[in-house]
Parts: structure tokens; C-alpha cells; sequence
């Protein structure tokens, strides 16, 4: 075990809730898996599993985990954000602070994952290469960044839904769910165009409020949270318009993902609800020293493998087409022997990738900026998150022909979504740091 690791398990206090970075480690690692299984890909392009046995997606009820990791991710933040709000209670830049002491362990490899395939792209493109496979994974390296976008609009509203939660408690959790609810019934029942996208905010950020609850300690029935939660579920999909996967499939006319519905709030309530049921066997596995150690670990790359887990995958089925392994039929007796040989592999590349980029996930200790902008701040969050979301739609393919897609009704490119976030990201940086103390 690096001697570094070694050195942040020993210096843990007794007081860090250390279940809560297991939870984030294992949220993160079950989407890393669950994407490297769902893969089907074949001679002729990439399929889902799912789509391939559609039995499988009642799977998805429990591997779906990223509410698990927004629930996480509110937790979180209010207990950084109440921290700063201690140590600068005269509220000096303390918001433009809170976004970057927040979101640089999350940005700086973000970009760097998107200059890197941004350059491989156009390198690829102006040589004519990017057919078949390539061509697939120029669209698809991007898509994940659709769960930095949300994660980076939660930590920009975190501030103003930790007031209202103060101030409410359970009942500004209520007040999103209202507005979900209402959000699908205007959908479904009154046909209302585009007011559906609203959940993408409702949803998720209901998820998250539960994390400042769960800081306070008012998740107290975790066991009755977990059926309540599992049984609506269940009800909407059995009698409403709601599909069983919890993930998007494929030509699909309604997804419980893009965009969220009240079926994936319910699914979030059950999975919340359980996590915190095994609270207490949790927390004993993470006292274990060498479990702890783990954890930090993983904690310390995990966003870094999350950016380049598709890319290891698609490198490994890109290597199989070029030496002529043969890729059995998806679902086939033939492709389940070879999977977990895949997923060795793409574990492996993972390993390789994150030990050339994780320096970029390492913080760098700042003190608060006496003359930071909220303003700056505020206008760069918003670049970035937008211009994070409209690349995971539009992709690398296309670069060269001006391929678009539409971002909240504005035809967006990969050129322009980068500039966005990237111009963001350096409001955030500039806004937000100040010199690191002596």
C-alpha cells in the first residue's frame, strides 16, 4: 500500500463518517462494471445487453446506483459548506471558494480527459479514420460527462437548498418531489411539450437534498424510506408509462433516465433507504485498517477511472476487431466464458490510464480569495455544466462536418461545448482560489 495512503488512514479522526466514502467508491465502481457488461458490441457496432435479454434490466434495480452517489454527493456538501461558512462567517467570497474547493478534484481531470480525446479526434478525423469502431467511440467516450453536468449543477445550488433545508428540513425534500410529480403529470396526463426536461433539476436535485438530511440525522427510518420508495416504484411501472430499466435503453419512446422520472425518484428513495439500512455493518467493514486504506485509495482515483473506464473498454474490443479475436453473439454461452476476461483487461487499461492521469485529480490546497466574484463564479459553473452536458450529446464524431445537437432548443458543436466549459472552468479557478497559506 502506498506510504501516502498509509498516512491519511492513520491521520483519520475518529469523527469522519467513513462509510460515506465507501458508499462513494462502490456507486462509482458498480456504473464502471455496470457499463463494461452492458457492452455488447459485435462486427457490425455496439449494442446494449439489455436490449439483447430484456430480463436482465429488472437488474438494473439494484446496480442503477448513481442516486446512491448525488445522495452522497449532498451529504457532502453541506458538511463543506457549513465548514467554510464557520471558518468565514463574515460570508467573504464564500461562495466562489465553495465551488472551487468543491469542484477541482472534479474539474482538472475532467478537462484534461476532454483536451485529450478532443485532440485524438480531430487527429483522427483529418486522417480519414474514423469509421466503424473509432467512429462509435468518438460518440460514445462522451456520454458519461451527462453525470459531471448534473453533479455540477448540485454543487452550484447547494448553497441556496442548504438554506432552504435549514429552514424546512423534510419539507423542502417535499417540495421537489412535488414538483416532480407535477412535472410527469403535465407530461403524461396533460401532454405539456418539453416540460419534461424540468425533472432533470427536480429529480435529481431531491436526491440530493436527502444527503443534507442525512447530515442532520433525520433519515431515521431508513428500513420504511427504502420500502416506501421500492413500492411506488413498483406501481408506476406496473400500471404507469414507466419502462422497467432504470437506465436508458435504445429506441425507447419513454426512458426513466433522459429524463428522469418519478419512477427514478422512487427507485433513488429505495436505494437510499437500503444504504442506509446497512449503515452499521458498513461502518464496521470500514474501521478494518486495510479496508480503510482501500478506500482511500479508490477515493483517490475514482473520478479519473470513471472518465477513461470507456475508453479502456472500447481499446479492448478495438484490439479483439484488429487481431481478429472473435466476438461471440451478445448473451451468447461463448460471450459470457470471454467476459470476464474483457472486463480483466478493461480493468487493466483502466489501471494504465489512471496511472498517467491521475496527478490531475490531486487538489491543490488554496486559502479563501478576499477578492473572489460570486458573479464570476456563478457565470462559470454555469459554462461549464452546460457546456459539459451539450458534449455528452453531441460527442467527438462529426468534428470536421459541424456535427450539432440540440442543448435547451440551441443547436450546440463539440468545438463550442468545449469552449464553454473550459472558459467556465477557468471562471471557477480564477473566482474561487486565493494564494495557498504560508
Amino acid at each position: 500500500m502506498d506510504a501516502r495512503v498509509c498516512d491519511l488512514a492513520a491521520a483519520t479522526p475518529d469523527s469522519r463518517d467513513r462509510y460515506v466514502d465507501l458508499l462513494r467508491v462502490l456507486s462509482l465502481g458498480a456504473v464502471v462494471l455496470g457499463h463494461w457488461l452492458m457492452a455488447a458490441v459485435t462486427d457490425e457496432g455496439v449494442g446494449n445487453l439489455l436490449a439483447v435479454v430484456p430480463e436482465l434490466q429488472l437488474l438494473t434495480w439494484a446496480l442503477q446506483v448513481m442516486p446512491v452517489f448525488f445522495f452522497v454527493g449532498g451529504f457532502s456538501h453541506a458538511l463543506s459548506y457549513r465548514s467554510l461558512r464557520r471558518k468565514h462567517p463574515e460570508g467573504a467570497a464564500l461562495y466562489p471558494a465553495f465551488l472551487r474547493a468543491r469542484l477541482q478534484r472534479l474539474l482538472r481531470p475532467t478537462m484534461v480527459f476532454i483536451l485529450v480525446w478532443g485532440a485524438a479526434a480531430l487527429i483522427v478525423q483529418l486522417l480519414g479514420g474514423d469509421g466503424g469502431l473509432t467512429g462509435v467511440a468518438l460518440r460514445l467516450v462522451t456520454q458519461p460527462l451527462w453525470f459531471i453536468g448534473i453533479y455540477l449543477a448540485m454543487v452550484a445550488f447547494t448553497p441556496p437548498l442548504l438554506r432552504l433545508h435549514e429552514r424546512y428540513g423534510w419539507g423542502a425534500f417535499g417540495a421537489l418531489v412535488a414538483a416532480a410529480v407535477a412535472v410527469d403529470l403535465a407530461r403524461f396526463a396533460l401532454a405539456v411539450p418539453y416540460v419534461e426536461f424540468l425533472n432533470f433539476v427536480f429529480v435529481w436535485l431531491a436526491v440530493h437534498q436527502l444527503g443534507f438530511l442525512r447530515a442532520d440525522g433525520a433519515i431515521r427510518l431508513p428500513a420504511a424510506l427504502a420500502c416506501a420508495g421500492l413500492v411506488g416504484a413498483v406501481a408506476l411501472v406496473a400500471f404507469g408509462p414507466y419502462p422497467l430499466s432504470m437506465v436508458g435503453m435504445p429506441g425507447e419512446k419513454v426512458s426513466n433516465m433522459a429524463p428522469p422520472t418519478l419512477a427514478l425518484l422512487c427507485h433513488g428513495l429505495w436505494l437510499v433507504g437500503a444504504v442506509e439500512s446497512l449503515k452499521s455493518p458498513g461502518t464496521r467493514l470500514v474501521r478494518r485498517a486495510r479496508v480503510w486504506q482501500a478506500v482511500i485509495a479508490a477515493n483517490g482515483i475514482a473520478m479519473t477511472a470513471f472518465l477513461w473506464h470507456l475508453t479502456a473498454m472500447l481499446g479492448v474490443y478495438g484490439t479483439m476487431l484488429a487481431l481478429d479475436v472473435p466476438l461471440p453473439e451478445p448473451a451468447s454461452a461463448g460471450w459470457w466464458v470471454q467476459t470476464p476476461i474483457r472486463v480483466a483487461v478493461a480493468a487493466g487499461l483502466t489501471a494504465l490510464l489512471v496511472a498517467a492521469f491521475r496527478s490531475f485529480e490531486r487538489p491543490v490546497p488554496t486559502a479563501v480569495a478576499a477578492g473572489g466574484s460570486g458573479p464570476a463564479a456563478a457565470l462559470g459553473i454555469t459554462l461549464c455544466l452546460l457546456g459539459v452536458l451539450g458534449l455528452s450529446m453531441v460527442g467527438f464524431g462529426g468534428l470536421l462536418e459541424g456535427k450539432s445537437a440540440t442543448l435547451i432548443a440551441v443547436r450546440v458543436t463539440a468545438p463550442v461545448t468545449v469552449a464553454m466549459a473550459l472558459i467556465g472552468w477557468l471562471l471557477v479557478e480564477r473566482s474561487g482560489g486565493g494564494r495557498r497559506p504560508r
